[in-house]
């Protein structure tokens, strides 16, 4: 036993290592690439004693993309930032997400056809960047799960209580008198909403499917309805003042917007129940993005030209807009689909945050029985039940724009880890990258991130320009020094990132440099919350993850020392058979005949 938790050679602890705080080589680039995709596919993924059933196709995929992001998000925030920050520039501040929206989602499947297992993110970044860079990660996969559907459960009783013609946004919320703005208004409709789509999502995931399409064939119906009917009554005199904040309007609205792309990572934890990964995931993402991105900016340009950007309603801007122009009828059906569309972001949702918790509990990073499959509907009921409680209590008393800030942060924060991950997974593989290139790897991530930061910190606190002639090329010269000085380690099987390094190179420069227009009382939050996850880690999950490694590492030893004994014995048997053989036909020439 005292190989456990050590290589096969014997010579070390891994495990050991893996526990210790070190700062070595290997705690930047942990384990060859890929090295543990076999348990992650295998042994990991057996810890949920049943598996999960492979029922989806890139149809399947591409509608719970869409059903995963067109929802609060361009429904409520839209008129919250055209009027408070961009205007009518509103629809260049949807193209910027859009686009750093698509580099991440570019990202995502090139890991996603590679390991399609239930861990999205997680999983990648636990087997490129190690074991703790994807634990913070998992902790604000979760906490971007969570807070995305408390902000859209809000969100739905919103707009239900716009289409039960009530003026005030609030009626159906109890208020507390004395707390603070941003939580005194408490919301049982979203809890009530939360545990209905709780019960929808352990039932079956090709149900929850199948619901899914027809809520969001309903709710592009109504997309097209607005973008139809809204134009019909276009005003281009409300396009005068098109970017009354310039640029850092766009930005700061750009920074917020991106929770309306949030959600499409969903889709790649479904890879498990994904019949064909390598063909599906890549269509299902891709196109479900690039359709969610045109109908944004088509909404952004339609609600911008009924009427003026100073007169836009916060809480419920399109509804509020067909009154506004004389269609008081059209506000119903505007409601309506913006409901359906909510639904549907939540069940999406739902599916999807329960997969990153059944994974994250099958490294025993979080208690096992968060991992268990049930047997009859193939879901994790535990895991799913927990996750859309802990969403019940953070919406019912939070407001939505400290939620949509945070939730920024996080996925933000989130995607930029997945970009670098690719880039180690693309240019680093254990025995065949040099030690020169390795560290000529480590030394262009390290510029790119510092240009990177640079340019977002210069961006939040000055307003000039010149500090940008200093900032950009440093991440150009990072970006540059992986093209030119380090040879690409490996190649995608099925399905690549295409512009390797340039893309997930951008995508880096963008999800930081769009932080920078975030506001600091959100980062204080996003801090607390950090050290919350590093404290359970460091007492609970750190040596959980190392139990289970030795675990796992003195399983394969036994399973390889019975396997050596087997073929030993096998052997044996041959050559004692051999032997009797031999002896027997000694034997019986010697004797005499009878």
């Amino acid at each position: 036993m005292g190989a456990s938790g050590t290589d096969p050679s014997g010579g070390g602890g891994e495990g050991l290592k893996r526990r210790s705080c070190s700062c070595g080589k290997d705690d930047f680039l942990p384990e060859e690439s890929f090295e543990s995709w076999g348990t992650e596919l295998v042994e990991v993924k057996a810890r949920s004693q049943n598996e999960m059933k492979k029922t989806l196709n890139w149809w399947d995929l591409i509608w719970f993309g869409l059903g995963a992001v067109i929802g609060a998000g361009i429904f409520v925030l839209t008129g919250i930032e055209a009027k408070n920050h961009a205007g009518p520039a509103v629809v260049m501040s949807y193209v910027v997400s859009g686009v750093s929206a698509l580099l991440s989602v570019f990202c995502y499947t090139e890991f996603a056809v590679e390991i399609p297992v239930a861990g999205g993110s997680f999983a990648y970044l636990r087997v490129e960047l190690g074991d703790f860079v994807a634990y913070i990660a998992a902790g604000n996969i979760l906490l971007e799960y969570v807070i995305g559907g408390a902000a859209v459960a809000r969100s739905w009783t919103s707009y239900f209580t716009n289409l039960c013609n009530h003026d005030n946004t609030n009626a159906f919320r109890i208020t507390v008198h004395g707390w603070s703005e941003d939580y005194k208004y408490l919301d049982p409709i979203a809890i009530v909403v939360i545990i209905c789509i709780c019960i929808l999502a352990v039932m079956s995931t090709k149900g929850s499917s199948r619901l899914n399409y027809i809520a969001s064939i309903v709710h592009v119906i109504v997309i097209l309805f607005i973008i139809i009917a809204g134009l019909t009554k276009a005003d281009t005199n409300n396009y005068r003042d098109f970017a009354p904040n310039g640029a850092r309007g766009v930005f700061q609205a750009s920074a917020v917007l991106f929770f309306a792309y949030v959600g499409f990572d969903a889709v790649s934890t479904m890879a498990e129940e994904t019949k064909n990964p390598a063909r599906d995931i890549p269509i299902g993402l891709v196109g479900s993005m690039v359709i969610t991105t045109t109908l944004y900016c088509f909404l952004a340009v339609t609600l911008c030209l009924m009427v003026p950007y100073t007169s836009i309603d916060e809480q419920a801007p399109f509804s509020k807009a067909f009154e506004t122009v004389g269609m008081s009828w059209a506000k119903y059906v505007v409601a309506a689909g913006a409901l359906k569309g909510m639904t549907s972001v939540l069940l999406v949702g739902a599916v999807g945050q329960a997969r990153y918790l059944t994974h994250i509990a099958r490294t025993h990073m979080m208690p096992p029985w968060f991992a268990q499959v049930d047997a009859k509907t193939g879901t994790p009921v535990h895991a799913t039940i927990v996750m859309l409680s802990a969403t019940a209590v953070i919406a019912f008393f939070t407001s939505l724009n400290v939620l949509a800030n945070l939730l920024s942060i996080s996925t933000l924060f989130i995607f930029s880890l997945v970009a670098i991950a690719l880039l180690v997974r693309r240019y680093y593989v254990t025995g065949v990258t040099t030690d020169a290139n390795r560290n000529k790897l480590i030394v262009c991530i390290v510029l790119i991130l510092t240009g990177a930061t640079a340019t977002s910190l210069y961006w939040g606190v000055s307003k000039g320009w010149v500090g940008y002639c200093v900032t950009a090329p440093v991440w150009l010269l990072g970006t540059l020094g992986i093209w030119f000085l380090v040879p690409q380690a490996r190649s995608p099987k099925l399905w690549g990132v295409p512009l390797v390094p340039w893309l997930p190179s951008l995508s880096i420069g963008i999800n930081i440099f769009l932080l920078g227009s975030i506001d600091g009382a959100s980062f204080v939050r996003f801090a607390v919350w950090t050290v919350i996850i590093l404290v359970y880690y460091f007492f609970f999950g750190l040596h959980a993850a190392y139990d289970t490694a030795k675990d796992s590492e003195a399983k394969r030893l036994e399973d390889g020392k019975l396997k050596t004994i087997k073929k030993v014995e096998e052997k044996e048997e041959t050559k004692d058979f051999g032997l009797d053989g031999a002896y027997g036909s000694s034997k019986a020439s010697t004797e005499p005949a009878s």
